[in-house]
């Protein structure tokens, strides 16, 4: 058995590459990389080097590959990278699963993400797997609606010759987000950079829950089904005030309600351009925050023994790491006025 992980060096890449090689043979495992990284050589796993996008990269990945963690992604909030994003989702995820269907490849694990599904205008909705994706909600968030044709993509390519198992996490929080690809909020909070708080709600889980359940999707996960991994589900209210209590910075005190935050970030975003400056919060953030993304994990739980560990442990552990490697130490700082770039995983 040779296994195949894409975006190895993400944030879920990293926790599921180390998961991975402290319970089976590193020569087992193959990882597909933009840019090789020194740690890679020292796990001791086969490296390529290439992108999901490039058949030819693709074709020379999958020599005597066996099973996939399909992990690559690209995270962004700005409207401008769509085009990136459905790059790599979509056409990178096309070129995977046919080159994989083409070489018979046994089982594809894809991450994907709850919000292709779980998200609904009233907190009393708890939407399933199986329910319909709110293509008018999320059609105007290119990241959410990347996701949600990449789906459909993976579907198409691997057919009845590559059994395909989707798992669709909520945040991801925890330690080891280096490129601050799902952590940048709560970076932004611990720099009270957030004016004010959301009247929607929201789902995390730890990462390492995740890349703890991946291989237990590899084994015992149904083709053509999909597993939502989540831990808890809070207002915006109720999280920032247990980052609050956590942390001792204070939260954000105005809560926003109807649309009028989205036009204030709006016009908010628009001056700090013309300054030539990064606003503090994009508009994007602040209608999503609007929304409730709430869920339960009761097929993960049943099927492959899916557990979420204390949300307490996951915010500790999160703010703990946030600190140390973008703070500057223990004590909470001004965040970094850097532009929430995207960040391929």
């Amino acid at each position: 058995m040779k296994t195949l992980v894409t975006g190895a060096t993400g944030f879920l890449g990293t926790h599921l590459l180390e998961r991975l090689c402290a319970t089976g043979k590193t020569s087992d495992v193959r990882v597909l990389v933009r840019n090789p990284a020194t740690a890679l050589q020292k796990l001791g796993v086969d490296v390529a080097t290439g992108s999901v996008t490039n058949s030819d990269d693709v074709a020379k990945a999958l020599e005597g590959v066996t099973h996939i963690y399909h992990l690559a992604g690209l995270v962004s909030r700005k409207r401008q990278d769509a085009h990136e994003m459905y790059k790599v989702h979509v056409e990178g995820t096309r070129v995977l699963c046919r080159a994989a269907a083409e070489r018979k490849v046994t089982r594809i694990v894809m991450s994907s993400s709850s919000g292709t599904v779980a998200v609904a205008r009233h907190g009393d909705e708890m939407p399933g797997e199986d329910s319909p994706a709110p293509v008018e909600i999320i059609g105007r968030w290119p990241y959410y609606a990347s996701k949600l044709y990449q789906e459909e993509a993976a579907k198409r390519a691997c057919g009845d010759k590559v059994e395909l198992v989707t798992v669709s996490p909520s945040l991801l929080l925890g330690p080891g987000d280096e490129r601050l690809s799902s952590t940048r909020d709560v970076l932004s909070f611990l720099g009270r950079e957030i004016p004010l708080c959301p009247g929607g709600g929201l789902n995390f889980v730890d990462v390492r829950d995740v890349a703890a359940a991946l291989p237990a999707a590899m084994e015992r996960g149904v083709s053509g089904e999909r597993y939502f991994m989540g831990g808890y589900n809070w207002t915006f209210a109720e999280f920032f005030g247990r980052l609050e209590r956590l942390t001792k910075v204070r939260g954000p005190l105005i809560k926003g309600r109807g649309r009028w935050p989205f036009y204030a970030a709006h016009l908010q975003s628009a001056l700090y351009e013309a300054m030539g400056k990064t606003p503090p919060v994009d508009p994007c953030s602040v209608e999503m925050g609007e929304y409730y993304w709430y869920f339960s994990s009761n097929k993960a739980e049943q099927a492959l023994g899916w557990k979420a560990r204390e949300a307490s442990e996951t915010l500790f552990d999160t703010v703990t790491y946030l600190r140390a490697h973008f703070l500057g130490g223990p004590k909470p700082l001004s965040a970094p006025t850097s532009a929430s770039a995207a960040r391929p995983e």
